[in-house]
């Protein structure tokens, strides 16, 4: 497919490339350089989709605010499917809301993670004996064709990169592989479930209909991912760990400072606005009152006197 493959290129070049960058300061054949030139696919990936991660918060909010008008349509037009879509439909159409927003950054994301698993896949079919592909294209363009040997003998705490908990006999140290695989699935699992539960608790509505639907999420994506993790390449984990980490950051950041009105973390902000305003005022106080303290009437001094003056008196 066309597409894919350009998207595979595309990932193996951003790899290649960062690579290159981490191999000024680490040996060029570490697992680590290669690790973190896909924490570096990562943040270039991430950067990339904040504009559509605006999109997602902005949809989010016009979802919230709209939902005393969808409860109406559907009130109203509960014998109606289609008449209750085509309301619907115009009231996001006058709105300009997206009920897909949300979903956006994941599924963009879908085709890249599969990307770099096939990237991985080609690593691991690599053939040490000739030195040929099994699956030809591992990197994009010839000049990076011998990088497939360095990133194939790459290893992190002995384990290759391209190492899965179901095929771990393959690799050098099986019992290694599938520790860390273990590990990995673990963090990516526990820190999906806290992303998924830090926008329920934060940055949702009481009210919100939409929270019982986030709530099954919630425990849904982190069942999928464990039981998935297994056949996922080390370097797969690793960057879906490493965006979590990514998501979490930066919707703590989002729901902190540009909560949602209505949302726990909105009434948090608006009592650091306050707790801060009373502290600047305070601050105010305390200034003036020194100023005016510094502000001293100037001593008289006394008149010198002779000695014979001082005899009359």
């Amino acid at each position: 497919m066309f597409i894919f493959d350009w998207l595979k290129d595309g990932v193996s070049w951003i790899l290649v490339q960062f690579h290159g960058l981490f191999s000024f300061f680490l040996d060029g054949d570490s697992g680590w350089t290669w690790a973190f030139s896909i924490v570096g696919l990562v943040v270039t990936i991430r950067i990339v989709l904040i504009p559509l991660f605006v999109k997602q918060i902005k949809s989010q909010r016009n979802l919230q605010i709209i939902q005393p008008q969808m409860k109406e349509i559907q009130k109203k037009y509960a014998g109606d499917r289609e008449k209750q879509s085509a309301e619907m439909m115009k009231l996001y159409k006058e709105t300009g809301t997206n009920p897909l927003a949300s979903c956006l950054p994941i599924i963009l994301q879908a085709p890249i993670f599969f990307a770099l698993f096939s990237v991985l896949q080609g690593v691991a079919q690599y053939s040490l004996t000739d030195k040929t592909y099994v699956a030809p294209g591992v990197f994009a363009w010839d000049q990076y064709a011998e990088l497939t040997a360095s990133m194939h003998n790459a290893e992190i705490f002995g384990v290759p990169l391209y190492g899965t908990f179901m095929d771990a006999d393959g690799t050098p140290n099986p019992m290694a592989t599938r520790i860390l695989c273990i590990i990995l699935i673990i963090l990516m699992t526990v820190t999906t479930f806290l992303t998924q539960r830090q926008l329920i608790v934060k940055g949702s509505a009481p009210g919100n209909p939409m929270v019982k639907q986030q709530k099954i999420l919630l425990y849904v994506f982190p069942v999928m991912f464990m039981v998935s993790g297994i056949n996922f390449p080390i370097g797969v984990l690793i960057y879906w760990f490493t965006t979590n980490l990514w998501s979490m950051g930066q919707q703590f950041y989002v729901i902190r400072n540009n909560p949602q009105p209505g949302t726990p973390a909105f009434e948090a902000k608006q009592r650091r606005d306050s707790s801060r305003a009373g502290k600047d005022a305070g601050r105010t106080i305390t200034l003036e009152a020194t100023e005016a303290a510094d502000v001293v009437t100037p001593r008289v001094q006394p008149k010198k006197t002779s000695r014979n003056q001082r005899k009359r008196k």
